[in-house]
């Protein structure tokens, strides 16, 4: 398990280079021009010249959706949003050449652009804006045949493969895999009992291999689990909540129920996924005010702000803040921050951040003038203490990686809730050792790993003296490691260095800051 945490964290690492939005763009652009050579030979349903067509005219009716919103309604034009929009309709929708059914195209774009501006709720996007775009054309279809209506013709044989390489690439750098793998074998289980329940009525025999298979790679559902439930802004911010709305999207999509005319299969059963999820999340997204910037360190300083309206997270969880701002470099306009404050503290939200970066994103949030409004899209994270508050707990901070312990540690303090804990911290210098007061008003017992002497230590905190931080290290300076829950928070790469070194205590739980 520590080879796999290390590895996962090193890919994080990697890929947490690249936004979000981008890397999914890049991902589809890829999978397009494969599908646009696979329809030269005849492999997949629509031909080069219907491919193209009607990317042009989703390009086209969703740009200028867009350019209006930003015209009118003031709001940021994300080209990226605005591309991944286009080329999943492209695969969802019935390619075509005919007038009538191009009209319907242009409808579909115009509606999954608009649903973008119109179905949110505090900065959040209620639905999948390609699967409202999508639905919204089928269920016209019933009254207007001729427009067309979501094909899915990217469930193909010959695109499964291209769809798990490139659909796995997204879903690592969205930390989603295990959602998603629920929802596949939700899915696929759920459409194999269907067919085979089917099969039996029919009075026809059941071959159980072919029909398993074809389910799996000539069904839609690796590419919608991959690129259209994974996007971050329609999941609820637990995972527990994440496991149930994949499973509800996995039971719809696999057994398709009929309402009225229209059939409740795919992109409409991740609708009611969409629903779900903003449920769980109703009160996730709001906006902040900034109020002021203290260091911390020479290269930590703490922001803080005031949330406008209620507010709930738990202690240890991360926010995502966007600063809007011109020409955003690769990693995009937003970014997450474990949050430092405590609920007990709300109104008032506190993150932390090393400064020194050159990404446009920082350079940004430097210039933010107290008085300023940013948007938080949600709040997201499982890095939470365990439920049963007798467990003794083992916290390694590397770095930057102490905010979501400060905050729970002040929560601890604020709440009078009693905890056997023991912190680690990690830093380059002793000079970087950032919120000691609040880690010295915790009271409990630190050991500090750093090049260099701390000057001065509180009676319950130790100096490692040199002692190198592996496994044999850590067992030195945590006898009892075996009996604690330890969590580990910090880059990816430290993490990933740090993971075997925790491999004795009895669970391990980690949070790396991907694309920090």
């Amino acid at each position: 398990m520590s080879s796999l945490t290390a590895a996962w964290s090193r890919a994080l690492a990697l890929l947490g280079r690249v936004s979000m939005y981008r890397l999914v763009v890049l991902a589809l652009v890829v999978l397009a021009a494969i599908a646009l050579v696979l329809s030269f030979a005849g492999a997949v349903g629509p031909s080069p010249w219907e491919l193209l067509v009607t990317l042009l005219v989703l390009a086209l009716v969703c740009a200028a959706t867009d350019a209006i919103a930003h015209r009118v309604l003031g709001k940021d034009w994300r080209w990226e949003s605005s591309l991944v929009t286009v080329l999943i309709l492209l695969f969802v929708l019935r390619s075509t050449v005919e007038p009538a059914a191009l009209v319907g195209i242009a409808v579909a774009g115009l509606v999954a652009s608009a649903s973008k501006y119109l179905l949110v709720w505090q900065g959040r996007h209620i639905f999948n804006p390609a699967a409202v775009g999508a639905t919204v054309l089928t269920v016209l279809s019933v009254w207007l045949p001729d427009l067309g209506s979501s094909a899915w013709w990217v469930g193909s044989p010959l695109l499964a493969g291209p769809v798990i390489l490139l659909g796995l690439v997204v879903l690592v750098r969205t930390e989603k895999v295990r959602i998603i793998a629920l929802f596949l074998v939700v899915a696929v289980a759920v459409a194999f009992v269907r067919t085979t329940l089917q099969y039996q009525q029919a009075g026809l025999a059941l071959d159980a291999g072919t029909v398993f298979w074809n389910i799996l790679w000539s069904s839609p559902f690796l590419f919608l689990g991959a690129f259209m439930l994974s996007e971050p802004l329609t999941l609820p911010p637990r995972r527990w909540q994440q496991f149930a709305v994949a499973a509800v999207v996995g039971v719809l999509a696999g057994w398709p129920v009929d309402v009225g005319d229209v059939s409740l299969g795919q992109e409409r059963a991740l609708l009611v996924g969409n629903l779900i999820a903003f449920v769980f999340a109703l009160r996730t997204a709001v906006r902040l005010t900034f109020q002021e910037r203290v260091a911390l360190t020479p290269t930590v300083c703490e922001l803080s702000f005031r949330a406008e309206r209620r507010f709930r997270f738990i202690a240890g969880q991360y926010l995502e803040l966007e600063v809007p701002h011109p020409r955003p470099d690769a990693r995009g306009t937003r970014r997450e921050f474990s949050i430092v404050s405590a609920p007990e503290e709300l109104p008032e939200v506190r993150i932390a951040l090393r400064e020194g970066s050159q990404s446009s994103y920082k350079k940004a949030l430097a210039l933010v003038e107290p008085g300023q409004q940013l948007a938080v899209t949600g709040v997201w994270g499982d890095f939470v203490l365990p439920a049963r508050a007798s467990a003794p707990v083992l916290m390694v901070a590397a770095g930057i990686g102490v905010t979501p312990f400060v905050s729970q540690l002040r929560h601890l303090r604020l709440s009078g809730e009693q905890r056997d804990v023991v912190f680690v911290y990690v830093a380059a210098d002793a000079e970087e050792l950032a919120f000691r007061d609040e880690l010295e008003h915790a009271r409990i017992p630190v050991i500090v790993f750093t090049r260099t002497e701390p000057d001065t230590l509180p009676g319950h905190w130790t100096w490692a003296q040199g002692v190198r931080l592996d496994a044999a290290g850590l067992l030195q300076m945590v006898p009892d490691l075996a009996a604690r829950h330890a969590y580990v928070s910090g880059p990816p790469r430290l993490i990933a260095d740090l993971a075997p070194a925790l491999e004795k205590a009895r669970t391990l739980t980690t949070d790396a800051f991907s694309g920090y």
